[in-house]
């Protein structure tokens, strides 16, 4: 089947999301759309899935125009989407799942899983899927329910399938099992519109690759394109996608965790029995899928979590127990996941988020009263050191872009004396060129004598920036590693293997250098026997 758009634009009020946006699919193509978060590639793909209506423009199957008034009218007509955010619901079967919205039926109308069944398994043993029809969704790690995401349009016979960034909550090793997937479903035929900001992968599944910025297509490029020019062409000028820095020299290490543990509100141990040590001059990166535990780590340092346990000391000084105040006041800075929710007041002026942790304080305040000249002339220095975008300190932070909402929170953590710099997930949303920035600030820190942790889902991130790397697997650390480390190794101790039975393992020849489908039977297997165990630990 091909696909065309041809002038697609989609304006939400005055802010225009796509701008008359020409695209061409062939049949059997994988067709990557490379572009920064924020940029117009998953509203497009949301026009084409039916879910938004298009403001301009048409689309063309096989030469006719359609229109589609839902995502029912874009299967019907061959198309296939599976979310970033899976739309599973945990407590069905796979089968029951697979059914919704498809159900088949036999006489009487009575619903027909039996056949549901033999069609995923049909569909599972042609693509090598090991997806168990009669499991519960909630018992599945992550990479098999996205398996199941794409069985579900198969089941409607999708000859294109949209993948809105795919490999963003998957392990190494589950994001190759994915390419071979595509590679599979490309060999029958199925056209495949891939989208993702990560280069990498882009030049290793693509037959062609196009570029959108601000809602724009500003270019089509072949997957043997450079990194870099692919780079620029997603920012718009020139960038360095290669980190300078020296070798870390580690001093004294003065901050330590010693078994914590914290628990959720529903009893799960999300935090169980982490020990580790951070020297002065180094990042210890802490590397997972996203929701093992690295969010709650950082919190409960904060000060964030309710339900701790063990020690955390910084300089020696006790900090369980304490407020977010008095953590921020021992000395760390933090820049938080979400800046939108947790770093920053939207409404509230540039110069006033610079001082949020600090407005009570000298030189920003004297008794009860701040010191309006001293909190502009402070956030004017820092828009300039650290290039935020902006008309004026006057202006509300969030009407700046991502990568300046970030400058805005790092610029505020970096501008008193540190003894603990925590960033969790410090470029997400980031173009490259922020990323560039930013990853040189952490270094700066780093090298200014500051203990540093980054918590990334990205392993480019966590190369680059990583002294030694943390590994957290449902709660737990499964090895600290030097930063040299390999992809295939990090992708296992991630799924859950331990750091010598990681290591064991033979290295696969890849095009993502992680590992491949010889270890898809064996990971499954170690996720699924990790999840189903007491996640609770001892109550």
């Amino acid at each position: 089947m091909k696909l065309e758009l041809e002038g697609i634009t989609k304006r939400f009020g005055s802010l225009v999301a796509n701008d008359h946006i020409d695209l061409v699919v062939e049949p059997g193509q994988i067709h990557s759309l490379l572009g920064e978060n924020g940029a117009g590639k998953s509203t497009l793909m949301n026009v084409l899935y039916g879910l938004y209506h298009p403001t301009e423009g048409r689309i063309l199957v096989d030469g006719k125009q359609v229109s589609f008034k839902g995502p029912g009218d874009a299967m019907a007509a061959g198309i296939g989407m599976v979310h970033q955010h899976f739309m599973l619901i945990p407590v069905f079967t796979v089968a029951e799942n697979v059914a919704l919205g498809n159900e088949a039926t036999r006489a009487g109308g009575m619903l027909d899983l039996e056949k549901t069944r033999r069609r995923i398994r049909e569909i599972s043993d042609r693509y090598g899927f090991h997806v168990d029809p009669d499991a519960l969704v909630e018992d599945l790690p992550v990479g098999v329910q996205q398996r199941v995401e794409i069985i579900k349009a198969l089941v409607r016979d999708a000859e294109v399938l949209i993948l809105d960034e795919p490999t963003a909550v998957l392990t190494p090793q589950e994001t190759d099992e994915l390419i071979d997937i595509m590679a599979q479903l490309k060999a029958n035929g199925t056209s495949i519109v891939f989208i993702s900001h990560k280069l990498r992968e882009v030049k290793a599944v693509s037959d062609v690759i196009t570029v959108i910025r601000r809602g724009k297509v500003v270019g089509t490029a072949e997957p043997s394109a450079s990194t870099t020019e692919l780079a620029s062409l997603m920012v718009g000028r020139s960038v360095s996608l290669n980190l300078e820095k020296e070798e870390a020299t580690p001093g004294e290490k003065t901050f330590q965790v010693r078994d914590l543990k914290v628990t959720a509100a529903n009893g799960y141990r999300v935090v169980n029995g982490v020990s580790f040590d951070v020297a002065r001059g180094e990042v210890l990166a802490v590397a997972g899928v996203q929701g093992n535990g690295q969010t709650e780590l950082t919190e409960a340092v904060l000060g964030l979590q309710d339900h701790v346990s063990g020690s955390i000391k910084l300089e020696g000084k006790e900090l369980v127990g304490r407020t977010v105040k008095q953590v921020l006041a021992a000395g760390v800075g933090f820049v938080p996941e979400d800046r939108t929710v947790d770093g920053l007041v939207g409404p509230f002026t540039i110069a006033e988020n610079m001082v949020l942790d600090m407005y009570d304080r000298a030189p920003y305040a004297t008794g009860l009263g701040m010191k309006p000249k001293v909190i502009a002339d402070h956030a004017r220095e820092k828009v300039n050191e650290f290039d935020v975008r902006t008309a004026g300190i006057d202006s509300a932070v969030g009407t700046l872009s991502g990568g300046n909402q970030q400058k805005v929170v790092l610029a505020r953590e970096l501008s008193r004396p540190l003894k603990l710099f925590i960033a969790s997930q410090p470029t997400r949303g980031l173009d490259v060129g922020s990323i560039e920035f930013v990853h040189k600030r952490i270094i700066t820190e780093r090298d200014n004598g500051t203990p540093v942790i980054i918590v990334s889902t990205e392993l480019d991130e966590v190369a680059e920036l990583a002294d030694r790397i943390a590994v957290m697997y449902q709660g737990k650390l499964m090895g600290i590693v030097p930063g040299g480390t390999s992809r295939d190794v990090l992708g296992l101790m991630m799924a859950g293997m331990s750091e010598e039975d990681a290591k064991a393992q033979p290295h696969s020849e890849h095009p993502m250098e992680t590992g491949g489908p010889a270890h898809i039977e064996e990971r499954d297997k170690a996720a699924r026997e990790g999840h189903t165990e007491e996640r609770g630990g001892d109550q």
